[in-house]
């Protein structure tokens, strides 16, 4: 008997429920994603191996008579989803969105459900397994998402899930949230790996089945991963993220994974007390709109993705009265701030061994990317030297150890965002004018050293610029 169970052990082997990697023997630490916990005894195989079956009508065709037209995407009503999905929902199409808890997921898909069902005969079935209907339904009616083809139905039962889905034949699913659906087949608590596992295989099957695009929520870890299995971004087709900060209303809309588009376009959209707002040109939110500039301030424009956003960025250096002055950063990576302020200090000469440098963006931006870190130093700069720069000035390009200025990638879309947005001079890495094309109305200043840059902002003072469009974009 012993010898049986040894056989049959070693037979089936050990996998990982996370990541599906397998070992012959059980550890502790699975050795693919490095979970704890998660690598549990799998079933030995049993019965036949699988024959060949008949096609039927579902035989192998020439791809050049595949029909095409059902799989195109349809607009959801929200252009900055739809960026993002790459046009919009395609038949049969499995998109999960996953965020924070209070980021916004549910009021985004039933704005979008509301929106979808207005449209003449649409049936778009709203299942929510966190709220009860009349919940779902006083938040429609505050954001405006009350439609005659949108379905409510209140469900943790996967097979009562299912029966909603047969008996209304909808044109949309949305299911809030794929964590919260249990099945009765499978054993284990709601959100456990098993349970998610066996709800989102059977809503994908009847998503593809009857060519109905659905759309899930999903939690996430302390971490910011995906809850649940990995193997549940597999199956998916599109995979989303809603980020933000809880205290600022700007929440931002990536794409991780998008089998019928891109993965680099970003959607913005402003989460207000009436719903959430899509915001086709989110750059008045970074730059404040002051009639008077003081000293520390620099514009930059960062890219979102492939979307260019123009990030207003201040410095304030004052006398420290401790032995380690203080470097406080908020929006702005403190190590890169470490980093450009060594340089700044070792090569433009700047004293700031002795002070305090408080770092900070405007509006609640996060600025990461080495192509702001020439804003940053000329804000410094300007702040430690109490002089003004150019309000119609803007800093592209990433600073190296020896203080040269680095190109960086997107220039000529940073570029062109600044000309639309009327700034009129442009401190750029030398060489800029040969490889990149410059737009009408803007005065390139090339510095190849961060002390050529200071000298150039510095001196590129002027009046106020008539105003710039900036405070009509955002809102």
């Amino acid at each position: 008997m012993t010898s049986t169970t040894s056989r049959t052990r070693a037979r089936s082997g050990f996998a990982c429920t996370e990541c599906g990697w397998t070992t012959a023997k059980w550890v502790g630490r699975c050795g693919e994603c490095q979970a704890w916990g998660t690598v549990v005894e799998a079933a030995a195989p049993s019965g036949p191996r699988t024959t060949a079956s008949s096609p039927g009508a579902r035989v192998a065709r020439p791809i050049g008579q595949i029909d095409v037209e059902a799989a195109r995407a349809r607009p959801t009503g929200v252009g900055e989803l739809d960026r993002v999905l790459g046009g919009g929902l395609v038949p049969g199409a499995v998109v999960l969105l996953a965020g924070e808890p209070g980021v916004g997921k549910s009021t985004l898909l039933l704005d979008v459900a509301g929106r979808l069902g207005r449209a003449e005969g649409a049936r778009v079935l709203y299942v929510t397994g966190e709220e009860s209907a009349g919940q779902v339904r006083l938040r429609a009616e505050r954001i405006g998402a009350v439609a005659p083809g949108l379905l409510l139905a209140a469900e943790t039962d996967l097979g009562a899930v299912l029966g909603q889905v047969a008996a209304t034949e909808p044109t949309v699913l949305v299911v809030d949230s794929v964590q919260t659906i249990a099945s009765t087949a499978v054993d284990g608590s709601p959100g456990g790996v098993s349970q998610v596992r066996e709800v989102a295989a059977a809503l994908i099957q009847v998503a593809k089945e009857r060519g109905i695009p659905a759309l899930l929520v999903g939690h996430v870890t302390k971490d910011g991963a995906v809850a649940g299995p990995r193997t549940l971004e597999h199956l998916v087709d599109v995979v989303c993220q809603v980020d933000g900060d809880r205290h600022t209303r700007l929440r931002l809309l990536r794409a991780s994974k998008n089998r019928f588009g891109p993965t680099d376009e970003v959607g913005c959209f402003d989460l207000t007390d009436t719903g959430i707002v899509e915001l086709a040109d989110p750059s008045g939110l970074f730059v404040s709109h002051g009639a008077h500039q003081v000293p520390g301030t620099c514009v930059t424009v960062t890219l979102e993705g492939r979307r260019p956003l123009a990030t207003e960025i201040q410095a304030l250096v004052v006398p420290s009265q401790l032995s380690n002055p203080r470097r406080t950063t908020s929006g702005v990576d403190s190590s890169r701030l470490a980093m450009v302020l060594a340089v700044a200090q070792r090569r433009a000469a700047l004293p700031l061994g002795d002070r305090d440098v408080y770092v900070s963006t405007v509006g609640g931006a996060r600025v990461t990317e080495p192509g702001s870190d020439l804003a940053v130093a000329l804000a410094v700069a300007s702040a430690a030297t109490d002089q003004r720069l150019g309000t119609d000035l803007v800093a592209l390009g990433e600073v190296g150890l020896a203080g040269e200025i680095r190109t960086v990638l997107g220039l000529g879309r940073r570029l062109a965002e600044a000309a639309r947005l009327g700034f009129r001079r442009a401190v750029v890495p030398s060489g800029t004018s040969a490889s990149e094309s410059v737009p009408d109305g803007l005065e390139l200043l090339e510095a190849a050293h961060l002390a050529e840059a200071v000298a150039l902002a510095t001196a590129a003072r002027s009046v106020p610029s008539p105003e710039r469009p900036l405070a009509a974009s955002g809102h």
